[in-house]
């Protein structure tokens, strides 16, 4: 077993060594010089199509679920442990500093994000239940023509959707619960199990009625927490950033390792928490009703800025202004989180973290059901799915009672060769990208002028 483990470390590292992430990278900062650097000057007109109620010109166009249901079984499969652990794990491994990288590499996932989301709604295509399915598959099949590439990233997504959006998912949950509550695993297992198959049956409505609901509350729970330490702590917060600031371009004078370090793991563990150019997030963007796929591209876009800029920072500060980083080896990224939360509020701080823990942990569980689903369906078949959806919902049992670390190194490996054919597409369709972007912006303009006549006749 340990060569195995070995041979897999090994494998892991490549995949996700630094071609990858330079990769990753270079394909958002690609795609933000090409769209003139939309992540800045949208992002405002993104947010509030996100959260305001329109006076909806997109809900009787095609499509299964609204903007912000469609977003949030995205942020479902996100919003999870890299937002705590993957974090901590930065800051131990790569410094501070490590989390201005992260902020950098999401804000040219933005780019990334939104290319995959207008991308996922041009090509999408409707299956024999009348569903919407789409994603990089699609769009590399109907946008490159080739069958082969799109059949290997869907392969990578269905194997991905078992580990790192399942069984580890699963476990991490066990763990907390026995660890905090004595709660035995395999009654976290069998819970966790019908929860999941509750919702499962209801297809991708149901996964978008669910998520719509739970995925702002655990998000509100957490950042709630880490508002409060922030703001009992605000004279402490400049002092952070300064730190955090300085680490990442000299990371020697505040006690730090080499700059390369702070780089790879900011980059990399942002990447893991948010998702963008791994493909995954699109295949919900393409389910949402929208008039044209540049509006649904702005909603995604937001996904990554509420992941990494708002919940991770949040994490970040946390741990920055406790000083425990100092104290805990890389080995402690699991429990750092919650013990700086404790440290700033004794007796309820670990408890908010373990809390949002099982609750990512779920969310997570259920947004990566639909793209394992949407996966296997482009593979097997969509009358099929029924199949996925049992294996799926008995592997969760089998997760919480299991040590997952071989599974959990596995579906990174899988989860990150999905970034290869989809970061291939993006760049070869970019100028589809921008042309559905032009016609956007020109509908915008449109839209724009008409509210201002109507704002004067009124």
């Amino acid at each position: 077993m340990e060569s195995i483990q070995a041979i897999v470390d090994t494998v892991n590292g490549i995949v996700w060594g630094p071609i990858t992430l330079v990769l990753i990278v270079g394909t958002g900062i690609f795609l933000t010089l090409r769209l003139g650097f939309l992540q800045v000057r949208d992002l405002p007109y993104a947010l509030k199509l996100t959260f305001s109620k329109s006076k909806n010109k997109d809900k009787n166009e095609k499509g299964d679920i609204s903007h912000f249901q469609s977003l949030m079984i995205a942020m479902a499969a996100t919003l999870g442990i890299g937002n705590m652990t993957g974090v901590a794990s930065a800051v131990l491994l790569g410094g501070v500093g490590a989390l201005f990288w992260m902020w950098l590499a999401a804000f040219f996932g933005m780019a990334t994000k939104y290319g995959e989301a207008i991308l996922a709604v041009k090509y999408r295509t409707v299956n024999h239940k009348g569903e919407i399915s789409g994603g990089p598959m699609y769009y590399i099949e109907k946008g490159l023509g080739w069958k082969w590439l799109a059949v290997l990233f869907a392969l990578f997504g269905f194997l991905a959707s078992f580990g790192i959006g399942n069984m580890t998912q699963s476990n991490t949950v066990a763990g907390s619960l026995q660890a905090t509550f004595n709660i035995n695993p395999w009654v976290t297992g069998i819970i966790l199990m019908a929860l999941t198959a509750l919702v499962l049956l209801g297809g991708v409505r149901g996964i978008g009625r669910v998520t719509a609901i739970f995925v702002p509350f655990l998000a509100l729970f957490y950042i709630a927490g880490g508002l409060i330490i922030v703001i009992l702590n605000i004279t402490e917060v400049p002092a952070a950033f300064a730190v955090i600031f300085e680490a990442a371009f000299n990371p020697e004078a505040v006690g730090g390792g080499a700059i390369g370090l702070a780089i790879r793991y900011g980059i990399a563990r942002g990447v893991f928490s948010n998702e963008a150019g791994l493909g995954s997030a699109p295949i919900a963007a393409a389910a949402a009703k929208t008039d044209y796929p540049g509006r649904q591209a702005l909603v995604s876009m937001t996904g990554t800025f509420l992941d990494t800029i708002v919940v991770c920072t949040i994490t970040g500060l946390v741990v920055v202004m406790s000083g425990l980083h100092l104290q805990f080896g890389a080995d402690a990224a699991p429990v750092i989180t919650g013990e700086a939360f404790d440290f700033f509020l004794p007796g309820l701080g670990n408890y908010i973290v373990v809390f949002s823990l099982i609750f990512f942990a779920y969310s997570t569980i259920l947004g990566w059901s639909y793209y394992g689903e949407k996966c296997f369906g482009y593979i097997f078949g969509d009358r099929n799915t029924i199949y996925y959806k049992i294996i799926f919902c008995l592997v969760i049992l089998f997760g919480a009672v299991q040590s997952v670390q071989l599974v959990w190194d596995l579906a990174d490996i899988f989860n990150g060769l999905m970034a290869v054919p989809n970061l291939i597409a993006l760049c070869l369709l970019s100028g589809v990208i921008v042309s559905e972007t032009n016609k956007f912006r020109e509908v915008r303009r449109k839209e724009k002028e008409e509210e201002r006549k109507q704002k004067l006749a009124g």
